[in-house]
């Protein structure tokens, strides 16, 4: 999955969970929530996580080899995108903003991952 597909995926993680919230606070439910079907979250990680093989007679090093090398790229991925929209919140924040709400903020990125503006990079 490349990398703006990532950061549009983990902002779609963070704007459900904010709905989640905001239904919780308002002792509503939400939407066809995580509860009737898969979250954004879960279609992320079953699109991102590959499957492993691990063969009978692998020791328990050789395992956890095997699982690192296969999660840990799709892993740092996914944590550089959360690490992107968290940093873009709290710049927001640190810097005084009240004239948009974190919804904008996430929007503002979304709009940015779109015109290519962190395609280069790990």
């Amino acid at each position: 999955m490349e990398r703006a597909e990532v950061l549009k995926r983990v902002i779609g993680i963070l704007t459900e969970a904010q709905e989640i919230r905001r239904a919780a606070e308002a002792g509503e439910e939400a939407d066809d929530g995580p509860a009737t079907e898969a979250g954004v979250a879960t279609h992320l990680l079953n699109e991102m996580l590959p499957s492993i093989r691990v063969p009978a007679e692998a020791t328990p090093q050789e395992v956890a080899r095997l699982v690192a090398e296969a999660l840990g790229p799709a892993l740092h991925t996914m944590v550089a995108g959360f690490s992107l929209a968290f940093t873009s919140l709290a710049m927001a924040h640190d810097g005084g903003r009240t004239d948009v709400t974190s919804l904008e903020v996430l929007q503002e990125l979304a709009l940015e991952v779109e015109t290519g503006t962190y395609d280069e990079g790990p």
